[in-house]
């Protein structure tokens, strides 16, 4: 039995017994003076009655009258006149009539009075005796009126305490409650804090478990700081704090293999021509500090565009990826309005060539480079800040226009979507959960994801799409019963509509909810922590699970990350390039593994290209991988990734 609930029976058991015992006291007491009464009014009538008799002529007719006369007068229930002898010389009785009061509480409180008694006198010999005995209708009425009153009093006493006790009860429940979400968000590794009740003893208890949670943020503040400047260190380039060459190109390979929005974008290279040349000139403290400003240039057009990353090829050359952007005319100006802005600031002939092209999904890193590379030699032949643009293939356009991509993309979703099944293993080879993500038939072909989610994106479609993938994947589920992980929209989690869809078809198919694994991106955790940590604890509420996929090192930084009781994070794939080689890499990801552990959060690879990899990955403590060179060996018609 809750504590609530013997708190409850125990108000409710000592309000009855003060009710009934008072009420008991209440009528007993009032019984035992009615009794008093009617007893000392039988001697009194009784006395008065002899008193006249006494004094009278002993005729037996005048006896009679005044006996019947006194009978009539008064409420009497019997009066009797004896002889000396014992017998009956006049007699008068009367039956009870206690119409209006209940018979049960007439036989439950019956009055136990004794007659009045009185002596007749005929001068100075003893003429007869006199019993008489009251009427007690009118005693019991007054009595049950009373009982009456008085149980009325207590209903009301007991009716404004049990509400005094419920406004007590809640509050002490209020922080009771917080202390059991407390316990339970700590068992679930989120380190939540909790305001101080008023209450001495539960308010000590929720200061331990504070600084408990206070502990434990400030140990895992530090090692997420740790793990930060170790990635720096090893990650990035010590003068202009960016990426280095090789994690770069990692993350533009990524993109190249990924089933995501960031799958195809804007890839520009710029140059610090005659660097060399430069550095004599101006020193190399002043070199430094022109190639920290270009880095700074860069980045504030990645910032400006969102998801962008800024990496030092070289001592001269700087590369820029732009996901989900294509106008290259744009971002070409763009940028050499900042290149050229920064060269006259600098009061110094820098020339600062650049070159740009679009990349998608499936193409040839080494390819595009070096496309990219004769560009950007090309616009430094030409001198100055030249520039060279790259324009797509018209054979890799699907659609030209807005109107005819909305079209075709809408006459998609109403077919449905394909869900794609890639597996995601544990240590023993086990299926934790299928990688699902969205095909749909563009121009009479399956179209994997990359292709079609920056205009998704763009066209505000990524409600309806992300619901046609839900209602895919619920049906597999429930046709296949292995667990699935649907990829959902950054843009969705803000649309009112979408989240009470969602919500209302997990509802449903309440039975499939724990084979639901719902997946966003890093990015949402970070620019929208709030909608997230709502649709996160309203999805765990019905059972699914929730991760965040393309997770980085500064995972760790994540507002609110230890309340959003997340259970998985997907490491980006660029961090498990050639992991079984690099020992730094495996420093990061070992690292990454612990604190994600520390959370209660199990932590997946993505993008393993090996099962030398994936078994690598394994030994530094990560629990799931996935990735093209995993495969799901056990039973039939599993694909591999």
């Amino acid at each position: 039995m809750s504590l609530i609930k013997q708190l409850w029976l125990t108000i409710t058991t000592l309000l009855l017994l003060a009710f009934v015992g008072s009420l008991l006291i209440g009528v007993t007491s009032s019984r035992h003076y009615i009794e008093q009464e009617i007893e000392i009014k039988n001697n009194d009538n009784a006395n008065a009655l002899a008193l006249s008799m006494s004094q009278m002529e002993k005729d037996p007719v005048i006896l009679e009258l005044l006996l019947a006369a006194q009978f009539d007068t008064g409420h009497y229930q019997r009066i009797e006149l004896r002889d000396a002898e014992g017998e009956i010389i006049e007699q008068r009785t009367a039956g009870e009539h206690v119409d209006d009061v209940p018979a049960w509480f007439v036989e439950l409180v019956r009055f136990d009075v004794p007659a009045g008694h009185a002596v007749v006198q005929d001068g100075w010999q003893q003429y007869g005796t006199l019993e008489l005995e009251s009427q007690h209708s009118f005693a019991y009425r007054s009595l049950w009126r009373s009982t009456l009153e008085l149980a009325g009093w207590f209903a009301l006493a007991g009716v404004v305490s049990l509400l005094l006790a419920s406004w007590i009860v809640s509050t002490i429940r209020r922080p009771l409650r917080n202390v059991v979400s407390q316990a339970q968000a700590i068992g679930q590794r989120r380190f939540m804090m909790a305001s101080e009740p008023r209450t001495r003893e539960l308010r000590e208890v929720v200061q331990a478990m504070n600084q408990l949670s206070y502990a434990v943020r400030q140990m895992l503040g530090e090692e997420s700081d740790k793990l930060d400047q170790l990635r720096r260190r090893m990650q990035h380039d010590p003068v202009t704090d960016t990426l280095t060459r090789t994690p770069f190109l990692d993350q533009l390979q990524a993109h190249l293999k990924s089933e995501k929005d960031d799958a195809s974008g804007t890839l520009a290279l710029v140059r610090v021509a005659r660097l060399a040349e430069l550095n004599q000139q101006l020193g190399h403290a002043a070199t430094d500090t022109l190639l920290v400003r270009v880095a700074r240039r860069l980045d504030q057009l990645a910032n400006l565009y969102g998801y962008g990353t800024v990496g030092r090829l070289n001592g001269s050359d700087f590369a820029l990826t732009l996901p989900r952007h294509h106008d290259l005319e744009a971002l070409g100006n763009d940028l050499a309005e900042r290149l050229h802005s920064l060269g006259e600031e600098l009061g110094a002939v820098v020339a600062m060539p650049s070159a740009l092209c679009q990349y998608h999904q499936g193409e040839s890193r080494t390819q595009l480079l070096a496309s990219l590379d004769g560009a950007l030699a090309a616009a430094e032949a030409r001198g100055g800040n030249s520039q060279e643009i790259i324009d797509q293939p018209a054979s890799n356009v699907l659609f030209t226009n807005h109107d005819e991509w909305r079209e075709a993309l809408t006459e998609a979703l109403e077919q449905g979507v394909f869900l794609a099944h890639y597996p995601v293993l544990d240590a023993q080879g086990q299926l934790i959960h299928h990688e699902v993500p969205s095909r749909l038939r563009l121009k009479g072909e399956w179209r994997p994801a990359g292709v079609f989610l920056p205009w998704v994106s763009r066209l505000a479609m990524a409600p309806s799409l992300d619901l046609a993938a839900i209602t895919a994947a619920i049906s597999d589920v429930e046709t296949s019963g292995k667990a699935v992980a649907i990829n959902l929209s950054p843009d969705s989690l803000n649309d009112g509509h979408f989240v009470g869809e969602l919500l209302s078809r997990v509802r449903a198919h309440q039975s499939i909810a724990d084979k639901l694994w719902f997946e966003l991106p890093q990015s949402a955790a970070i620019q929208q922590p709030q909608a997230l940590k709502t649709l996160c604890h309203a999805l765990l509420g019905l059972g699914c699970r929730v991760g965040l996929e393309h997770v980085g090192t500064q995972f760790g930084k994540i507002e609110g990350l230890q309340d959003l009781g997340l259970s998985f994070l997907k490491i980006e794939g660029a961090l498990s390039q050639e992991i079984e080689s690099r020992n730094d890499q495996q420093s990061l990801l070992r690292g990454m593994a612990t604190l994600a552990h520390s959370l209660g959060i199990m932590a997946i690879a993505e993008g393993v290209e090996s099962q030398e990899a994936a078994k690598t990955l394994f030994e530094l403590g990560l629990d799931g991988v996935t990735g093209p060179g995993i495969r799901h060996r056990e039973g039939s018609g599993e694909s591999g990734a």
